[in-house]
């Protein structure tokens, strides 16, 4: 579960919350606060919500449509959604992205909240348990999309970094003659790093893989032992590293025993964005739908 995931969530399921703002209870032109004045022109807030209407009112209020039948068809189905697998899905979210500031930022572009994405997180993990009777999927189903996919399941070596990056090395070696007088690589990370996002969190990055560093300081993480910093700084195109590993994972092949859960997890996924239209247009047509949004 990474970011084409969370892509994935805002495009199926997230309804333009920013827009939808805009759009429910908008005036058609009757608002006449201003909003913008161009030589003191003025464009006023019903102008702007006539735009928004006119051009993303039928996207906006489909989605708005779609996740309330989602809701009710939950309802139908006695099925519901947890604090607590909202809580592990937006924990996945904030781990691919590098840390909660950092999935905030990126949520930022979309205009969205924490909250918003939680609203969103618990759309998502509804639709995919009122969804999976429609799609059906057997253990067989399960068992030959592992087999398909086995190589995708199986781990990867991986390690476990903190880093302090400084933008010239007469800052690292500086860093580096702290670090060997016994000052805390932690508290040096916070006052030096200009890796703001891993700063607050004493540089520390978390796990990775290969492929998902830049190849210099991937080759130094590797090549270290647990427990060791780097002795020189490692120069990227970020600037000067110092690194400090912290623990290291062996690779390891996927069994189905082990991976049945994350295969079926995937397979109901795939499933689910190949159907989901599908889907939402034999829903519309079991329901009443009724909508006013260009009513004069």
């Amino acid at each position: 579960m990474d970011q084409k995931r969370f892509k994935k969530i805002l495009k199926m399921v997230a309804a333009p919350i920013a827009l939808s703002a805009f759009l429910v209870g908008c005036s058609d032109g009757g608002d006449s606060r201003t909003v913008a004045t161009v030589n003191d022109e003025k464009i006023t807030e019903g102008e702007l919500n006539k735009l928004l209407q006119s051009q993303y009112g039928t996207t906006a209020l489909d989605s708005l449509v779609t996740n309330k039948i989602v809701e009710l068809e939950a309802e139908k189905l006695d099925i519901k959604v947890s604090d607590k697998e909202i809580a592990e899905e937006y924990k996945t979210y904030t781990e691919s992205y590098g840390g909660e500031d950092a999935l905030l930022k990126g949520l930022e572009e979309f205009n969205m909240t924490k909250e918003d994405i939680e609203k969103d997180i618990k759309n998502y993990l509804l639709t995919l348990k009122v969804m999976e009777d429609y799609i059906g999927i057997t253990d067989e189903d399960v068992k030959a999309y592992f087999e398909e996919n086995k190589e995708s399941f199986n781990t990867e070596a991986q390690v476990e970094a903190s880093h302090i990056l400084v933008e010239d090395e007469a800052t690292a070696n500086e860093v580096l003659e702290k670090l060997n007088a016994g000052e805390d690589f932690a508290e040096l990370a916070h006052d030096y790093s200009t890796d703001t996002a891993s700063a607050e969190n004493g540089g520390e990055l978390g796990y990775f893989s290969s492929g998902q560093m830049v190849e210099e300081f991937e080759k130094a993480a590797f090549a270290m032992e647990v427990g060791e910093v780097s002795k020189t700084p490692v120069k990227t195109e970020h600037g000067y590293h110092i690194i400090k590993v912290t623990d290291k994972k062996e690779a390891v092949e996927a069994d189905f025993e082990s991976s049945k859960e994350e295969a079926r997890e995937k397979l109901v996924e795939e499933r689910v964005n190949e159907q989901y239209s599908a889907w939402v247009e034999e829903k519309m047509e079991e329901y009443d739908i009724k909508t006013s949004l260009f009513e004069k």
